[in-house]
Parts: structure tokens; sequence; C-alpha cells
């Protein structure tokens, strides 16, 4: 008898394959894979040809209820262990606020901790329905083992500036972190071109040159950033990283808000994603990103939260709504950035900028990253357009079940993470308590 892992049935289902509309279904998972996803008629010719062989027996049923069945949202950028600054430093301008208040409290951390702040935002990242994250931040060891411990899946990228990190640890950490295990992935990055000098820069890129692999980094998130770059070098951020070859192979930029038409060019002949952080930029009054561009360009664009410092909220449906709405506004157009393609960028587009191309879509051999959306709740009926749905009215409260690698991470508020909710809270709380103390008395 052929053993499966888990049947979804009674579902409506959403594969992100196509621009198709939900169809009735079933889809069943075979360890961390997709073993079938197909209408309710095509489920039971299966079962049917199964049975004239051995048969198959599911180690789990679960019955939909009529709600939708689609991939994990994709965090296409954030710094998890940041959950600690959460409302700690608000209402304040991004250079005060990185300097004088950041940047002392990192300073002050250790690995455990970073452990588990990083476990603190796996748990917000669940209700959200965010199935993996693209991480830049301290401690890429004890956010690996955070990653691997809670069964979360997570692509670290390097963090390299003056003052932490650097080319030989990215490089060690590119080859230890890549097939460490199913949950962990590590891709070659730096802060930012002001946080780096010419030299470290320069080594990026030969590394990245050396690998054949992509770059991530901050870019242009800031008119100051801009203009300091031209200071320096004469050139915006974006053409002053490529004339050294920093892009050859590919990568992306985090923010790009403040761009030229040459920098979209750049961008769309390098192959490099966009990734939009609207909620952080609006927080931060950074200014709103050109999104209709990059897309008329067939520039691709993903979504990612920032980090819980500035935003402060790891949702991915709050980000959604501001990446159409922000963009309506800038290009004074209620028809600017269709819904739909937002919703991609939340889930194919976000998957492919960190290289999960087994985690785009709902499809046979794909990797089993599902979520459950309750379409039962007020703020999801009438059911005209699921997409819009989604991206104008969903709601954190909407995502019922997260799964990842074929197994359930949470189910109608409980976490199956390795450990308890109120454990996390208390030790987030403990690490709290002691950065103040130290902070008090410096």
């Amino acid at each position: 008898m052929k053993e499966m892992t888990t049947r979804f049935y009674n579902a409506k289902i959403l594969t992100m394959s196509d621009d198709g509309d939900p169809f009735d279904g079933e889809l069943w998972t075979e360890g961390a894979r997709i073993a079938f996803v197909g209408t309710a008629d095509e489920a039971e010719r299966k079962k049917r040809e199964s049975a004239l062989q051995d048969g198959i027996r599911f180690a789990d049923e679960i019955d939909c209820e009529g709600n939708l069945l689609m991939p994990g949202f994709k965090n296409a950028h954030t710094h998890s262990a940041m959950t600690l600054l959460r409302s700690r430093a608000d209402d304040l301008p991004l250079d005060q606020w990185l300097n004088e208040q950041i940047f002392p409290v990192e300073a002050r951390l250790t690995e455990e901790d970073i452990y588990h702040l990083t476990k603190l935002a796996f748990l917000e990242y669940l209700t959200s329905g965010i199935t993996a994250c693209f991480d830049m931040y301290l401690t890429p060891r004890s956010i690996a083992r955070a990653a691997s411990d809670a069964g979360f899946r997570m692509v670290q990228v390097g963090a390299v500036n003056n003052f932490s990190q650097s080319p030989e640890l990215v490089e060690e950490m590119y080859r230890e972190l890549n097939g460490k295990d199913a949950y962990n992935s590590y891709v070659i990055g730096f802060h930012a071109e002001y946080t780096c000098s010419r030299e470290l820069l320069e080594k990026i890129a030969a590394l990245a040159d050396r690998l054949k692999a992509p770059v991530f980094t901050h870019i242009s998130e800031t008119k100051g950033e801009v203009a300091g770059c031209k200071e320096r070098y004469g050139m915006t951020p974006v053409a002053f990283l490529d004339s050294l070859g920093m892009f050859a192979h590919g990568g992306g930029g985090y923010h790009l808000v403040h761009v030229t038409d040459e920098d979209i060019r750049i961008l769309k002949d390098r192959g490099m994603f966009v990734v939009t952080n609207p909620g952080s930029n609006t927080k931060l009054a950074s200014g709103i990103a050109p999104i209709s561009k990059y897309l008329a360009a067939g520039v691709p664009v993903a979504i990612g939260t920032d980090g819980p410092a500035s935003n402060n909220a790891l949702d991915m449906f709050r980000e959604m709504f501001l990446v159409t709405g922000l963009a309506k506004l800038k290009d004074d157009s209620a028809s600017s950035v269709d819904a739909s393609e937002v919703l991609k960028m939340a889930t194919v587009n976000g998957a492919r900028a960190m290289g999960l191309n087994d985690c785009d879509v709902l499809a046979e051999g794909k990797k089993a990253d599902l979520i459950l959306i309750d379409l039962h709740a007020p703020n999801m009926q009438p059911v005209n357009n699921i997409r819009k749905n989604l991206v104008y009215s969903g709601s954190k409260s909407n995502v019922k079940l997260t799964m990842i690698e074929g197994k359930v991470k949470y189910r109608d508020g409980s976490f199956f993470i390795g450990g308890s909710p109120d454990d996390i809270y208390a030790k987030a709380t403990e690490i709290k308590e002691r950065i103040d103390r130290e902070m008090a008395g410096a």
C-alpha cells in the first residue's frame, strides 16, 4: 500500500502556477513534497487507479471545509531577531534611529540572544502565513540553528559592513549553510554601500564572481543614501555597485525607493530582483518605491516586511495592501499595480528571489510549503475575487494553517515548533530586561 503523509480535501486550491481561478479539489503530500494536486474528480480517479494496485493510506486527512489552500507567503527581506527592538525606537529618522538607538542595543546581543529572538519572529511569520524568510542579521550559525530546531525555512544573506562580518565569513557560511539541512540556505550579501568601504565591496564582488553567485543588499533606501554615494563616487548606488561587477551573476536590492531610469535599466539587464518594503519605508518616511515602473520594465518585484524594529509588524497582508495602495497614490491612478500581481510578488516572486524555486507554486513534486486561508470569515465574504480579497481585505486572522516541508507548524492558534510560545516570550523579556540594565549602567 502506498503511504502518503497528508490529504487535504474539500478545498479550494489556488496553485499560483498561472492566472487561473481557484478550483475545488484535493492536495496530497508525501514527506516534504506535494504528491498530487488536482480537482476532486481527478483525485477520485487517482484513488481508483491506486486501488487496482495496493491502494493509498494517509497518515493524516484534513477537511478544509471549503477554505483556500495556496502557497505560503515568502518574506523576502527581514531582520528576524530585531523582535527585541519592536516599538523601542520609533518616530525617528533613519540615520538617528540606526546610530543612536539600534546599533547600541545590537552591540550587546549574544549569539544565544539572537537564537531566541529569531524564534519569536517565527511565531509571527507562521500566523501571517509566511513559510520562508530572507534574513539578514548578525550571527548566522545561531540563526540557522533556530531554523533547524523550529522547522522554519530560512534563507540567510550576508550582512558584511565595516564593523561586523567579513567576506571570509560570508564564504564560510555560503559553503557551510547551503546543504546543511532542509531548512537552511545562504546567499552572498552585504549591508549597504554606505556602511562598506570600496575595498570591502570589491572583495564581495570578487567573491560573487568566483562563486558565480547572486548578491543582495540594501540599495537606494533614502534620498540621503543616494546623495552620499553620488558625493563619494559620482554615481547612484545602483550604478556604482554595478561598476564593481557586483551583480554580474544577478541578485537584488532591498528597498530601491530612489532610483533613476538608468538604475532600472541596470536592474533589468542584470536580471535582478527588487524587494520592496512598503511598511518600513512608510514608517521611516523613506519614500514610495516606483513599483509600476519596475513592472513596466520587466523587473520582478518581491515583498519583505523588513525587521520588526522598523515596521513593526511581520504581516504580509499589511505589506500587500501597502504595495498596491502606495503605488496608486504615487501614480495618481486607482488602476496602478493590480492586486493579482501583488499576490504573485508575495508568493512566486519571493520564492524565486530567495532561490527557493521548488517552493513557489502548488504542483506535484514541489515542496509542501502551503497555507490554509479561512474563507468563511466576514472579511472574505462574499467571494467575488479571491485574489483581490486576499490583498485588499485579507488579514492574519484568516490564516488557519501553515505547513512547511510537509509538516504543520501552525494550526488554529496552536504552534508546532518544538517549544511553547510562553517560553519564547519569557526568554525575549529576559533578554530585554538584561539589556535595559546594561544600557542604564553604560
